[in-house]
């Protein structure tokens, strides 16, 4: 048996302190491989070199204060052995099974799930020394008990589990915002944990229009099961950007999301959709959900392409759908002035040099969290009469016991986005 090997990644940047015409700086390249002690040398996902462009940029400010240009080296620790960082740990575990707590909750036994995107972020970057998070908060299930106080679910009722859970009853459950809910939370937070298969509690959820008219094999089930996620913010980010019909529509990601955003925005009306990826089979799939553009390009190369694409003009709407820096700025590079981005990618990061631009271009930027429970009513129509299948972005099924594959499947890119059947 081979003894464990641990590696490093080796970042080597040049820096110019000149790019911005004062004293911020940027790093005008960044190259970062595995190198392991035997020699061996391996890639680093566009992730981990986020990690390590982070610390490198940490490294710059304490060591050079901005002043000359320089050379450098970050350093990233990864235990090859049991791959806690960056790479996630990931675990099927057996715990305790969830009860009744409040008179308002509903249990139910879930029959469908699946791998979020975002949860990639902790996979990777979790530090040693956090713990185990749960980690999943998409799924569907069969209400299996009710708490006294229940009066629209009933036992045996198929629902969609929205990743956040809300009441239903407060002023921001009333005005569409779910998840900003008083008396709410979020699935996968340390506080709630994650949706357990093959059980889950659903705190204080009695909202009637969350039960499914199909069974639980439903051949629609995919499609439903995005009602709980991924849908619900490609919708809110076509929303918050503004789409309108016959607008020009620019969606940066093709992962999950920035296909469903596709699909938004096409339903929305969009003439134009540009999609910003590079990826054969999810171009191939945003094609066939109504992009009527691809760029592949990535920054100011994108911007310029965008550009050349809308005459000069920008986009009218700009789907942000990654939640990186460098998405930021190129949807506010690629918006017309006057437009809209609308921003669902989880943020990692702290600030953006583009604000100005967006300020003296008057361009709005909204989003947030999507209120996937406000959408269900308008888009599950349209999944149960077949006008979108947003459930084709699934490209893998797999069991509880393969979880762990399947994080790897999308962290490595191998995979859109994988469903679970426990």
């Amino acid at each position: 048996m081979n003894r464990p090997i641990t590696s490093r990644a080796i970042a080597g940047y040049g820096y110019s302190p000149s790019y911005w015409g004062g004293p911020n700086g940027h790093l005008s390249h960044i190259h970062a491989t595995w190198e392991y002690s035997d020699g061996r040398r391996e890639p680093l996902t566009t992730v981990e070199r986020t990690e390590v462009l982070r610390r490198l940029m940490d490294y710059i400010k304490l060591r050079e204060g901005f002043h000359d240009a320089r050379r450098g080296v970050g350093e990233l620790d990864r235990d090859a052995s049991n791959h806690h960082v960056p790479r996630g740990d990931v675990r099927v575990e057996t715990v305790p099974d969830p009860r009744i707590v409040e008179p308002t909750d509903a249990l139910i036994t879930i029959s469908s799930g699946c791998i979020c995107g975002s949860d990639l972020w902790p996979y990777n970057l979790m530090e040693p020394g956090e713990g185990a998070r749960p980690m999943g908060h998409e799924a569907i299930g069969v209400v299996q008990a009710i708490g006294a106080d229940v009066r629209t679910l009933k036992k045996g009722d198929l629902v969609v589990m929205p990743f956040a859970y809300s009441d239903g009853t407060c002023v921001f459950c009333h005005e569409g915002l779910n998840t900003s809910c008083v008396h709410g939370g979020f699935f996968g937070s340390p506080e709630v944990g994650e949706p357990r298969p093959k059980r889950c509690g659903f705190p204080r959820r009695t909202e009637r229009s969350l039960v499914l008219p199909v069974a639980a094999d439903d051949a629609l089930i995919p499609s439903l099961l995005t009602l709980s996620d991924v849908m619900g913010t490609g919708h809110h980010a076509a929303v918050s950007a503004k789409v309108t019909r016959g607008s020009t529509v620019a969606i940066i990601g093709d992962g999950a999301v920035g296909l469903c955003g596709v699909i938004a925005a096409r339903r929305l009306g969009a003439e134009r959709i540009i999609i910003l990826g590079r990826r054969p089979d999810r171009i191939a799939l945003a094609k066939e959900f109504g992009a009527t553009d691809v760029v592949s390009e990535r920054g100011d190369e994108a911007v310029e392409r965008v550009q050349e694409l809308t005459g000069g003009l920008g986009a009218r709407s700009v789907l942000e759908c990654v939640g990186t820096d460098q998405a930021l700025g190129t949807a506010i590079g690629i918006v017309r002035p006057g437009g809209a981005v609308g921003r669902v990618g989880v943020p990692h990061y702290e600030t953006t040099a583009a604000w100005e631009t967006a300020f003296f271009s008057n361009v709005t930027i909204s989003g947030g969290p999507a209120p996937v429970r406000a959408y269900i009513d308008e888009l599950l129509p349209d999944i149960l009469e077949g006008r979108i299948a947003p459930g084709r972005v699934f490209d893998r099924i797999i069991g509880l016991d393969q979880v762990p594959d399947g994080y790897r499947a999308m962290n490595e890119r191998v995979a859109i986005k994988v469903m679970v059947k426990p």
